[in-house]
């Protein structure tokens, strides 16, 4: 007798736990909008962007899902997120180092693009425009071949600017950046400078002050320092002789190069003889 409800109340449990087990499985799925994380190395920092990509799937996206005038969470699911590691400027704007939100509000004609200081938010639902840290309009631009995936990029990037695309459809959406931080650099170099003459970083030095049309006459002193260290170096003879022709004196750059092929074929060093070769080429034209 006792037997019966024994097996009664195993098999309720098992029939519960059934349940149970049941109501906590769940399918495996792709998310509908995939998420993308960018990593652009720039000037001494990084930008870092996370955000999720919906597909078009035969709809009207702006003016249409995307309504003109209404703030838009540049994406989907989870706001997008943009971190600069340094300071930059974002349209001539400065903007301090840190993680925003980057919403914006889509118009036929122009974009307002915002800077939002509550970077984590869901969509755009809890946005308040009084967090804002930033916002600046720019031009929309119609692209021929349509872009089924939302996608953010960059282009054109340099160690001093890139450009931000937002794409979608047939919509472009660039945003130009700019480093920061040429004081900073600039800082770091005239103290290092200061130092042991031996251990002084001429190449570095004198690379980034000729690439960013800096003090010429300073990085040419630092030319001829360097010089003294390194007589059969070809590539202060290079340095010089770029120096040289961006000055305008063309006889000169033509003579150092000059210099510079004949240390470089002394030292089987091919790519010193091209470059020093590629100004003199260019002096002569």
């Amino acid at each position: 007798m006792m037997k019966k409800p024994f097996i009664y109340v195993f098999a309720m449990l098992l029939a519960c736990a059934a349940l149970t087990t049941y109501a906590q499985e769940k399918p495996r799925i792709p998310e509908a909008s995939s998420t993308q994380t960018l990593i652009q190395d720039f000037g001494l920092g990084k930008i870092t962007i996370t955000y999720s990509r919906p597909n078009v799937k035969g709809r009207k996206i702006f003016g249409g899902i995307n309504p003109y005038g209404e703030v838009w969470r540049t994406g989907a699911n989870a706001a997008t997120t943009i971190t600069f590691t340094e300071n930059v400027l974002v349209e001539g704007n400065k903007v301090a180092a840190g993680t925003y939100a980057l919403f914006s509000i889509p118009e036929q004609n122009t974009w307002t693009i915002i800077l939002n200081k509550t970077a984590k938010q869901w969509g755009a639902y809890d946005y308040k425009k009084e967090d804002d840290y930033l916002r600046f309009t720019v031009k929309p631009k119609t692209v021929k071949e349509k872009r089924e995936t939302f996608t953010i990029q960059f282009a054109n990037s340099t160690t001093k600017t890139t450009d931000l695309y937002l794409v979608w459809d047939h919509t472009a959406v660039p945003i130009q950046m700019q480093t920061d931080d040429d004081a900073q650099i600039t800082a770091n170099i005239d103290k290092l400078m200061q130092g042991d003459i031996k251990k002084r970083p001429y190449f570095n030095a004198i690379q980034y002050y000729y690439e960013n049309d800096k003090d010429l006459k300073k990085a040419m002193q630092w030319v001829l320092e360097a010089e003294k260290l390194e007589p059969n170096g070809p590539w202060y003879k290079l340095w010089k002789a770029r120096i040289q022709l961006k000055t305008g004196d063309k006889a000169a750059a033509i003579a150092t190069a000059q210099q510079g092929v004949k240390l470089a074929k002394a030292s089987n060093d091919d790519e010193y003889v091209r470059l020093n070769e590629a100004v003199i080429a260019q002096a002569k034209n």
